[in-house]
């Protein structure tokens, strides 16, 4: 099984969030930081609101932010919402010509595979994929968050 870019980006999207929280990520900033175009990001930034992940903040000193704690965002959460399927084989989709499908074996190990997949997904937060011991603010390029306080003022101030 691969991700798409799209998945892959929207993960990293939540990540730069999360370790940048109490301040406002601008997609800019977020595109040099992954070395990705900005136009690529708007478009996987959709979703990710949609599905009410990130909020966006309007205006010449708006960005984008999590909408809700890392903590409650798992990777199985984005990863439902920005890929398109999850068929391993031919026989996973229901126009399936293969006269085993009711009673395949391969078919019902190919799903406890996928379902051993979502749940090692689920049990990985946006927020343990970027703690301060994974050194992603340096990676990043983003300011250690020393003054917490001064960040959340500048946040609401953008507000």
């Amino acid at each position: 099984m691969r991700l798409t870019r799209q998945t892959n980006y929207a993960i990293r999207i939540l990540m730069y969030c999360a370790a940048n929280d109490g301040r406002l990520s601008r997609i800019p900033e977020i595109a040099a930081s992954y070395n990705v175009s900005e136009l690529f990001l708007f478009k996987i930034l959709q979703p990710l609101v949609e599905h009410g992940f990130i909020t966006t903040v309007r205006g010449r000193n708006g960005g984008v932010k999590l909408a809700k704690p890392a903590t409650d965002i798992t990777l199985f959460d984005v990863v439902r919402v920005t890929e398109e399927g999850f068929s391993m084989a031919e026989c996973f989709d229901a126009d399936s010509d293969c006269p085993l499908i009711d009673s395949c074996g391969l078919n019902a190990s190919l799903r406890r595979a996928l379902g051993a997949f979502f749940e090692v997904l689920a049990g990985v937060s946006i927020a343990s994929l970027a703690t301060p011991e994974s050194d992603i603010h340096r990676r990043l390029g983003l300011p250690e968050l020393s003054d917490k306080p001064a960040a959340v003022a500048e946040l609401k101030k953008a507000s």
